[in-house]
C-alpha cells in the first residue's frame, strides 16, 4: 500500500523513511562509501542507492538494519542495450540489491519508439520479479509534457515499482509541476519518486506534498537535522 504522507503530520521517522541516500559518485573511495552507509544507518533511511561495485560492502555493512540496498541499471544515460541492462539488473539482484533505480532509453522515447521503452522496462521488471523493486528514470529534463506523460503511462503498463523523475546527470532535474504531472499520470499502484533537486528539507516536503512517497538525494543530513531543529524550535514556549 502507497503511504498518505502529508508535510503538516509528517514526523521524523517517516520523513527519513522517504530518504534514498545517493552514494554514486564516481570518484567515492571505500573509504567515502562507508562513511555514507554510517550515515545512511544514524538517519535510518529508506534505501542506499550505491554503485554496482559496491553492492557486497553495504549488504555486509548495513545487515539488520531494514535499510534496504539499491544500484542503478543503464546508469546515467540509459543508452545500453536492453540485454546489457538485462544483465545488470541480473548481476545487482544477484549481490544483494532489492531496489533498482533504471534509466529508460530517452532518445528512444523522443523517437517515437514507445514498445522498445515498453519492452526494455519490462524486461529489467522482469529480471528482478520477486527480489528487487524498480523504479524507471525518465529523465524528465528532456522530455515535452506529451512525453513526460507518455513515459508515465509506459512505466505503468511494463509493471515497475515507481515512476522516478531524473539521474542528476541532465541539465536539470524536476519542477514541481512536473512531479504533479508524474502523480497524475500513474494510478495508485506506482509510487512517485523525485531526484536531483531535493537538496533541503522544504524542498523535501514539497515533492512530499504532491505525491512523492520517495526522495533521491545527497542530503540526507542537511534535510533530517533541519526537520529535528525545527521539532525542537516548535516544541519551546514562546
Amino acid at each position: 500500500m502507497i503511504p498518505v504522507l502529508d508535510s503538516q503530520t509528517i514526523t521524523y521517522a517517516q520523513l527519513a523513511k522517504t530518504i534514498d541516500h545517493s552514494v554514486l559518485n564516481p570518484d567515492l573511495t571505500e573509504a567515502d562509501v562507508v562513511a555514507q552507509l554510517e550515515l545512511a544507518r544514524r538517519y535510518n533511511v529508506a534505501s542506499v542507492a550505491i554503485k554496482a561495485c559496491e553492492l557486497p560492502l553495504a549488504v555486509t555493512l548495513l545487515r539488520g538494519t531494514g535499510i534496504a540496498v539499491g544500484t542503478t541499471v543503464g546508469f546515467p544515460h540509459g543508452v545500453n542495450t536492453t540485454a546489457a541492462k538485462v544483465c545488470e539488473a541480473h548481476d545487482a539482484v544477484e549481490n544483494g540489491a532489492t531496489e533498482l533505480d533504471m534509466v529508460i532509453n530517452v532518445g528512444k522515447l523522443r523517437s517515437g519508439q514507445s514498445d522498445y521503452v515498453r519492452r526494455e522496462i519490462q524486461a529489467v521488471v522482469d529480471a528482478a520479479k520477486g527480489r528487487a523493486l524498480v523504479k524507471v528514470i525518465i529523465e524528465i529534463a528532456y522530455l515535452n509534457t506529451e512525453q513526460k506523460v507518455l513515459a508515465c503511462k509506459l512505466v505503468e503498463e511494463a509493471g515497475a515499482d515507481f515512476v522516478k523523475s531524473s539521474s542528476g546527470f541532465a541539465p536539470s532535474g524536476y519542477t514541481i509541476e512536473d512531479m504533479r504531472l508524474m502523480r497524475a499520470s500513474v494510478g495508485p499502484r506506482v509510487q512517485v519518486k523525485a531526484a536531483a533537486g531535493v537538496r533541503s528539507l522544504d524542498a523535501a516536503l514539497g515533492v512530499i506534498d504532491v505525491g512523492c512517497t520517495r526522495i533521491g538525494t545527497i542530503a540526507t543530513a542537511i534535510i533530517l537535522d533541519e526537520f529535528e531543529r525545527r521539532l525542537r524550535e516548535k516544541a519551546l514556549p514562546a
